[in-house]
């Protein structure tokens, strides 16, 4: 504890050098927790889950959503398959399919099924029961709404699509929040597709070990037809349709190894200017009893206390600006929204003292290395 106070002092005695120091760590860690975030967010919607029963159904050798068109009378054929649950029609209607930060998502479903079918699906302002008797309503996902600045009762268009927001919601699901759900009829003819087409199913099984069989059964049902199918699981099909964005995102890994990197140089440096400057001063502290292992630690101590704070201001930063900005990134008609989780500020936290551990090693070694006699005539 008093070595902890004594490289308190230290670095508050220099509160510029200190400061300056604190900034460029924050910087680098704000930059690697964005990638970490990214990288987080993305896994959590590819990974297979033990406990997942949804399945997608979309056209064959599409994977646009304006280019997936599957007649809606394929819905009550899929209900008889065996081991079918409940299956649902949508439509989707994108204003942009490639790779993009700003994506527009309209989802026509059946009104009279969608609480059923999204059970976790909350709605924070507005009603559903005013969503459901207008044929223009739409429930707009939280963070769609907060990105465009919606409120119940306003009216936007996109996509050639006019609507009202009757609801805010929100869902366990990051999908259902970067989205805005609007009557399926609506949506068809808004969208000049036609009724009776839409752009895929999404099926749910009775238990999850069912969910290769009731696929292959599916697309075996329709192979013949005029629209062929490809199911595949939910997570499974996020992974494959956004192969475009999953390497952009993989891409930035290089910045946060680029951004670790930076951050470990700089906290070394600053530490080892520290040592040089303060020479004649561990020398007299040595002479008061101090000894040379106690002085590499409050060398460390002091290396460790710079990286945390500047580690903790970074990832405090990366946390608040996904928190209010909400940004999201499309492609082939899906949404990834970037949120922070612990699990990604735990990490930025480990890394920061880590690497403030590591930048002291040889600031330490050499605050220690030096005879006294020549450190005091220094």
């Amino acid at each position: 504890m008093k070595l902890l106070a004594l490289a308190i002092k230290n670095i508050t005695r220099h509160r510029l050098r200190s400061l300056l120091t604190i900034l460029g760590v924050a910087a680098g860690m704000f930059l690697f927790s964005a990638v970490e975030t990214m990288q987080h967010s993305l896994e959590t919607s590819t990974q297979s889950k033990a406990n997942e029963t949804t399945l997608v159904v979309y056209r064959e050798n599409r994977f646009c959503p304006s280019t997936s068109r599957l007649p809606e009378h394929y819905g009550s054929t899929i209900e008889r398959i065996p081991g079918v649950k409940e299956v649902i029609p949508i439509q989707i209607a994108v204003n942009n399919c490639g790779a993009s930060l700003d994506v527009i998502t309209f989802r026509g479903v059946p009104a009279e099924t969608l609480k059923s079918y999204t059970a976790d699906l909350e709605v924070l302002s507005g009603s559903f029961d005013a969503f459901a008797k207008r044929t223009d309503g739409a429930l707009v996902g939280e963070h769609f709404a907060q990105r465009r600045g919606l409120k119940v009762g306003d009216t936007f268009e996109a996509v050639g699509v006019k609507v009202h927001v009757n609801g805010i919601i929100h869902s366990g699901s990051p999908q259902d929040n970067n989205v805005a759900y609007v009557h399926l009829p609506f949506l068809q003819q808004a969208s000049r597709i036609g009724l009776g087409v839409v752009t895929q199913f999404n099926v749910k099984v009775e238990s999850a070990d069912q969910l290769e069989s009731v696929a292959k059964a599916i697309d075996e049902t329709f192979q013949s037809d005029q629209q062929p199918t490809r199911t595949r699981p939910e997570q499974a099909f996020f992974a494959e349709t956004a192969k475009q964005m999953i390497e952009l995102i993989g891409f930035t890994r290089w910045l946060g190894i680029g951004a670790v990197v930076a951050v470990l140089a700089l906290l070394a440096n600053a530490v080892l200017l520290v040592v040089r400057g303060r020479v004649k001063e561990t020398a007299i502290l040595q002479t008061l009893g101090f000894s040379r292992p106690a002085i590499g630690v409050l060398v460390a101590i002091e290396g460790i206390i710079l990286g945390l704070t500047g580690g903790l201001l970074g990832v405090i930063s990366s946390a608040l600006f996904f928190h209010f900005k909400s940004f999201t990134l499309g492609n082939e008609g899906l949404t990834l929204a970037l949120q922070a989780s612990p699990e990604v500020h735990l990490k930025g936290l480990i890394v920061a003292f880590l690497m403030g551990l590591i930048a002291s090693v040889f600031p330490a070694w050499k605050a220690t290395a030096r005879p006294l006699v020549n450190s005091l005539n220094s």
